[in-house]
Parts: structure tokens; sequence; C-alpha cells
């Protein structure tokens, strides 16, 4: 699926995804992604039950406030406990779709939000 946003200089932008691949701020990745305002990095997890607290180490805590994750194509509940061992990190969670967490990613973005987001891909 295709997103409206362009490429900003400064921050990451999603700019596809489907086919189990994102499209990054130019830049395409095969298989799910991690997304920081200025990075975009291969994450080897592959479904929902592969999402953990460790599976999520790579994110940078002291630069992110909010924690997107996109859980596949359809909407799961987080596994028990994620909530809680990320705000410990000092992040709050947020789960959704894949898609809704790409779309919620830009828009946090264009704001110039403290956010990061975890994305299974999907076909």
């Amino acid at each position: 699926m295709e997103n409206a946003a362009a490429p900003a200089a400064r921050r990451q932008v999603i700019q596809a995804y489907g086919r189990r691949r994102f499209r990054v701020s130019g830049r395409v990745f095969q298989g799910s992604i991690l997304v920081s305002p200025g990075h975009a990095e291969p994450w080897p997890v592959t479904d929902a039950e592969g999402i953990t607290a460790a599976s999520l180490d790579p994110v940078p805590a002291e630069a992110i406030d909010i924690l997107l994750v996109g859980c596949g194509a359809s909407f799961r509940p987080p596994p028990r406990g994620l909530a809680e061992a990320l705000k410990a990190r000092g992040m709050a969670l947020e789960w959704m779709d894949t898609g809704a967490a790409c779309r919620t990613f830009n828009v946090l973005m264009a704001e110039d939000r403290r956010c990061a987001a975890a994305l299974i891909a999907v076909d």
C-alpha cells in the first residue's frame, strides 16, 4: 500500500508497505523493520508471537517516547507484560495492525514527535 507522505530531509517516512516489504525514505526493506526518526533497519521478528521486550531491545529508548508496534495484517492483543516492560524503559506502547502503525508513524513524524515503530511485514 502506498502512503502519500514524501521523505523529509531529517526524518524517516514510510512510503509503502505490503508484499512482505517496506519502502522507507526511498530505501526498500524486505521483511519486518524497526524505524526511528533518523534510521530504519531490518528486524528479524516475523509474527506477533515473536514480539517480546527482548526483541525490542534495539529501539533507542533514550530518544523515544512512543513505540508503535504493527503486529501484522490484523489486530491481535499484545503479549502480557509488554507495555509495563516498555514503560520501565520510558516508552509508551501503542499496539495496532501494521497498516495503522505505518500511517500513525508518518503523522507523528510530521508532528516532530519522538517515536519509533516496530513493524511486522504483511502480504
